[in-house]
Formats: C-alpha cells, sequence, structure tokens
C-alpha cells in the first residue's frame, strides 16, 4: 500500500478554508442570573449543529441533505460559488441519509417517517410521492437507467420501487426474513442489488419478477452488513462491516470477485468508481481515510485523512476533482496535483439548527449537551455557547479529575475534553463493542466505568474499567451473559450493573428479563446477580447512596436494592417510561420526557419539581456539583432549575 499524498488535520483544512464552521460555532444564551429556588432559566437551544446525511449530484451542484434536526433541509450546494444556492425544507421527517437523481429531479428518503420526497432542483417544488410503510426509516436510495427510484428500509428490511412516470409504487418485500436493514442499494437494467444486515447478505432481486437471490460469497456470511454499494458498468463494489472489507464483484458472474482490505478499519462509508481509469474511491472509518484503488495495478493508497474519525457520507469524480460529502464539510481533492480545499456547510449558507440531544453533564461552570459529531458548550458565567467537533456521538459524559470523559459512538471510543481544548482520543473498548449506554466515575478508586452495547449483529455487551491516571484499560465482555451493561454505578469498591436484553441492534434478545450484576472491583469478578423487577427489560439507570442502591426500569418502575441483604427492598412506580437518575448528596432526581422530580430514598415517593418538559431527546438530568441547581431539557432548549 503507498502511503498518502497528502494529510491534513482537520484544524488545518478549517485554517486553509479560512473557516471556523460548526467546530467553533458560539451562540447567544440568556445570561444567566442568581435564580432563587425553584426558578427555571432557559438557556436557549441545548445544541444545535447542521450535519449531513444524504448526498446526491444533479448538474454542477451537489444536494446535501441534513440529519438529526427538524425539519430535514437540503440544500443546493454550488461548488464554483461555495455557497448553498437554495434551500428546500421537507415537511416531515428528522433527517435523510438516502438521495438519488433521476434527471433533474431529486429523490430523498426521510426517517421517523419514512418518507420518499421528490425535489424539484429546477425549481423550488418539493412533493410526497411515497412512504416507507409498514416502515419508518428509509436507508438506502438508487435509481435505475430507465429513471426509476429503488428503496431499502428498516425496520423490516423491505425494498420498494417508484416510479416516477406512473405514481405507481411496487413493493418486493423483505429482502430477507428476518433482517431489519436494507442498509445499500444499486440498481442496473434488470437487477436491483441490496446490501443487507444486521447479517450480512447481499441480494440479487430480478427487477421484472421480484426473483430473489444471495450473492454474498460464503466466506463473508459472517459480517454484520453490506453497508455500502456502488454500481458501474458491470462492477458491484461493496463495503462489508464490522471489517472494513471492500469486495468488487462481477455482476455477470458474482462468483468472480476481488477483496481489498483498508488496513486497521471496520467500516467503507462511502465509494465511488472510476470507470475510465479504472479505479476506485472510498472512505473508511473509524480512522476518516480516502483512499484509492487502482484496478490495473492492485495498488492501495491512501490519499488523505481530513481528521482523525472523519466520515464521508458520499464522494463524487466531476472534471478531474472528487468531491467528498463529510458531517459538515465539502471538501475538494484535485486527483492531478493531490490539492486539497475544504468548505464548511454552515458558513455556506445551511445555519445550525438545534437537534436531538444525546447526552447532558455539567461541571459546574459549563453545561455539555451531545449531539452528531459534537459537544455544544454552555458556559454559564458569560452566557454563550460554543460547539467543539467529535468525530462520532458522545452516548455518556462524566466530568472527573477537571476535565469530560467522553463514551462515544462508534467503536466505543473515549475521548477527554479538557475546558479549553479539543476531544483528545484516549482508548476504545474493543471486544465488539460500538454504544456506549453508561458511564460513572469513582473517584475512590479513581475509574471511569463504562457500560455498552455490541457491535450490531452481535451478542454481549461489556464493562470497561478506564483507569484516568494511568490509562489502564480493563474490559469485561459478556460479564451480564446475552445482555448489554445499560447502566453502571459504583459504591464501597462495587459496581453495580443494570443491564438491557437487548444486544447488538438487528438481533432477537435471548434473555427475556433485565438483571442486577454486582461486580467486586478490587477481585475483578462478578459478586452477585438477581433479577431486581421481573419482567422488566431494561434497568436504565442506577444511583448508589448511602447503603442502597436505586434503580429505574424502562417502565419507570423503580426499586430498592439492599446490597447488604442481597435483596429489593421495594419498588414504586415514578414515571411512566424511560428515567434518568441523578443524586445531589443522598437526594436522588429523576426526569423522564414530561417532567422532573424528587425521589424520596426513604419513601420511593415522588414530588414533582417541574412539569412540561415535552422534549423529544429522551430523558435526562444533571446536577451542578454543589447542588444549587439541575440542568434539563424543555423542547429542544437546554434549562436550569434552581434549587
Amino acid at each position: 500500500m503507498a502511503g498518502p499524498a497528502r494529510m491534513t488535520t482537520r484544524r488545518e483544512l478549517l485554517r486553509s478554508s479560512a473557516l471556523a464552521g460548526v467546530a467553533g460555532f458560539v451562540a447567544p444564551m440568556a445570561a444567566l442570573r442568581e435564580s432563587s429556588r425553584g426558578t427555571v432559566t432557559d438557556l436557549g437551544p441545548a445544541s444545535s449543529v447542521t450535519s449531513l446525511s444524504g448526498s446526491a449530484a444533479i448538474a454542477d451542484k451537489l444536494y446535501v441533505a441534513t440529519g438529526g434536526v427538524s425539519p430535514t433541509v437540503v440544500g443546493a450546494y454550488d461548488p464554483a460559488q461555495q455557497k448553498i444556492t437554495t434551500k428546500y425544507l421537507l415537511p416531515t421527517g428528522e433527517g435523510a441519509w438516502a438521495t438519488t437523481a433521476v434527471g433533474s429531479d431529486l429523490y430523498v428518503g426521510t426517517y421517523a417517517p419514512g418518507d420518499l420526497y421528490q425535489v424539484d432542483s429546477t425549481g423550488t417544488a418539493v412533493t410526497k410521492v411515497a412512504d416507507a410503510l409498514p416502515d419508518n426509516f428509509i436507508w438506502a436510495l438508487d435509481s435505475s437507467p430507465d429513471g426509476k427510484v429503488y428503496a431499502g428500509t428498516y425496520p423490516s428490511g423491505l425494498v420498494f420501487e417508484y416510479d416516477p412516470a406512473t405514481g405507481v409504487k411496487r413493493s418486493y418485500g423483505s429482502a430477507v426474513p428476518g433482517e431489519q436493514y436494507v442498509r445499500s442499494i444499486a440498481v442496473d437494467d434488470s437487477t436491483i442489488y441490496a446490501g443487507v444486515g444486521a447479517h450480512a447478505h447481499l441480494i440479487a432481486i430480478d427487477r421484472a419478477s421480484g426473483e430473489k437471490r444471495d450473492i454474498l460469497p460464503a466466506e463473508f456470511q459472517n459480517r454484520t452488513f453490506v453497508a455500502t454499494l456502488a454500481l458501474e458498468g458491470g462492477l458491484l463494489a461493496a463495503g462489508l462491516s464490522a471489517t472494513g472489507t471492500l469486495l468488487l464483484m462481477n455482476t455477470a458472474d458474482p462468483a468472480t470477485y476481488d477483496t481489498i482490505q483498508a488496513p486497521g478499519d471496520s467500516y467503507i462509508t462511502a465509494i465511488t468508481i472510476d470507470a475510465s481509469n479504472n479505479d476506485i474511491y472510498f472512505g473508511t472509518r473509524p480512522s476518516g481515510s480516502l483512499y484509492k484503488y487502482d484496478r490495473d495495478t492492485g495498488e492501495l493508497t491512501r490519499l488523505l485523512v481530513p481528521y482523525d474519525g472523519a466520515y464521508f457520507s458520499g464522494l463524487f469524480l466531476a472534471d478531474g476533482l472528487l468531491r467528498g460529502v463529510l458531517t459538515n464539510t465539502i471538501l475538494t481533492y484535485e486527483l492531478a496535483t493531490g490539492a486539497l480545499s475544504g468548505v464548511d456547510v454552515t458558513q455556506a449558507g445551511m445555519p445550525p439548527a438545534p437537534e436531538l440531544a444525546m447526552a447532558i453533564a455539567t461541571d459546574g461552570a459549563r453545561v455539555y449537551v451531545s449531539g452528531k459529531a459534537g459537544i455544544q458548550i454552555h458556559d454559564l458565567a458569560s452566557g454563550t455557547s460554543r460547539r467543539t467537533f467529535l468525530p462520532g456521538e458522545a452516548k455518556a459524559m462524566t466530568p472527573a479529575r477537571g476535565q469530560l470523559w467522553l463514551s462515544v459512538y462508534t467503536l466505543a471510543y473515549l475521548f477527554r475534553l479538557p475546558p479549553d481544548g479539543d476531544p483528545i482520543r484516549v482508548a476504545t473498548l474493543d471486544n465488539d463493542q460500538t454504544r456506549p449506554l453508561d458511564a460513572t466515575y469513582s473517584a475512590a478508586d479513581n475509574l471511569l466505568a463504562v457500560g455498552t452495547q455490541p457491535e450490531y449483529g452481535r451478542y454481549g455487551g461489556a464493562l470497561g474499567l478506564f483507569a484516568t491516571d494511568t490509562g489502564q484499560l480493563d474490559v469485561y465482555r459478556d460479564i451480564i451473559k446475552d445482555q448489554s451493561v445499560r447502566s453502571v454505578a459504583i459504591k464501597h469498591g462495587k459496581a453495580y450493573l443494570g443491564s438491557s436484553i437487548r444486544n447488538g441492534l438487528g438481533t432477537t434478545p435471548l434473555a427475556t428479563e433485565a438483571r442486577l450484576v454486582t461486580f467486586d472491583l478490587a477481585a475483578r469478578r462478578v459478586e452477585h446477580e438477581l433479577v431486581p423487577v421481573p419482567d422488566a427489560r431494561e434497568i436504565v439507570d442506577l444511583i448508589a447512596t448511602g447503603n442502597r442502591v436505586y434503580g429505574v426500569t424502562e417502565m419507570g418502575l423503580a426499586f430498592e436494592y439492599d446490597p447488604a441483604r442481597r435483596t429489593v427492598v421495594r419498588t414504586s412506580q415514578v414515571s411512566t417510561g424511560s428515567t434518568a437518575l441523578v443524586g445531589i448528596g443522598e437526594s436522588i432526581y429523576g426526569a423522564d420526557t414530561r417532567h422532573v422530580f424528587r425521589l424520596d430514598p426513604a419513601t420511593l415517593t415522588t414530588t414533582t419539581v417541574l412539569d412540561g418538559l415535552d422534549t423529544d431527546s429522551g430523558a435526562m438530568i444533571a446536577a451542578a456539583p454543589d447542588g444549587s441547581a439541575l440542568f434539563a431539557l424543555r423542547g429542544r432548549n437546554l434549562i436550569r432549575i434552581a434549587l
């Protein structure tokens, strides 16, 4: 493999483009004033972002669609002007992964709900033309040479056709019965190729008859996804997860294929084929590399890494230029010279919008809210907020030792965020883990404990124990057999683990009830386990205070566990759904998506602190270290509740 022709850091890229963009975005926030007990102060949008998902080229423009914000915005990017020249708002959907073009029309597939829109690139018309019912997520789109649109969906793994000429939708049913994802799709004159997960299949569907056959070679059937497809001149290029393998297949003879391995990478996120030069370009993660594979010589060249963990969601070739669509940046790479430039789409004309938050935390001076590819940092003294870039999604954030520790999806990475710096990657849990679910820090043990869910299609979550002073990481896979580690608390040298019967996405649970496990941190072994609440599927949060452990299930049923007697003392219904808990001394507060409450440990009864949250981001709550305030979400805004 040849070395990179040119490498650049993200900071260098943004500086060379004279753009600070989302990474340095500063938003005003209502100034925080002294508040009396119970006073609620609105601190403005909790997290604002411009995050790109789907993309397609029409004529001389790139069309990019947002993810994680509502309404979904489609922007027409003119490379000559380096500007978004037209914006289209889609009436439904929380984002769009899937786009394709038919002539001058752009087709966009949304999620939540899964609607198919036609966007007229010559004007301003936006028309809903179909939906993915019964599914709510369109994962993939492609168009055939004769101008029909083909979609792959989640969670039923369906394939359907939409004919723009007649307005007729045709269903091909499930690509593979029992599989949830059609994650990629490519179409030629006669055949639809559907990339399936979370147990990998590559399904060839006859467009006329609907007949299906699996053409994925047997040696790859232990992969999780055929996640990315590109098709040109009878060559089908497929990206296989989670091994970062590029499969090149002759569609006339699927038994004839080659493979290329991206060194050290797990995912191929975008592919484009240059048939004129017999070259293939593809982007990978977690390294964030852009590769060129020369089919004539068999040479694989890493061209660049725009920044650590870069995510290429689209690659487009035109006039000797390769353009890449990243999370919030459009790159241009000159094939002849290796020159690289970039434009931040925020500065280009797609302003940030409030997004679904993923976690909140506070160190007293600041409140942190995580979202797609970044952390919004609210400075309570100045009343301003800024955003720092993160190559991933922080599912849990834990203040400790003067820094913020980030547990990040994908690949269960650990980052640390200094108060005035950028996130620094310090470790990865590996062991087939991908999605952190909870984290807590024990000052007495100097340990950050992280509970995780495994990779798509896999079973067995893990407990990661990271020593923040030495960097020592120990990972205990499948510590709760065939379950994920959903929640973690630590007290008196014991880690208390609450499970979820859900494993990697795309799997069917093997267990039927969530368990509570006591793990001895000194002996590093499971000491005891039980089912604290019969029929509960998840223990979504745990708090250890005094000589008790308090937990809550996905149905809002709280329980009190006595470690000395190894028994559940009592239970109480505290909410109607998933609930987050936070401790202030021996007091416990909780929040669901509707209200904030105080939970009395003595009686397990609740007192409402604040109603009317109406947030769609899920249950989140954080407490100021001095106990003076709680922080929660109301709608998509961050609020402070004085105590």
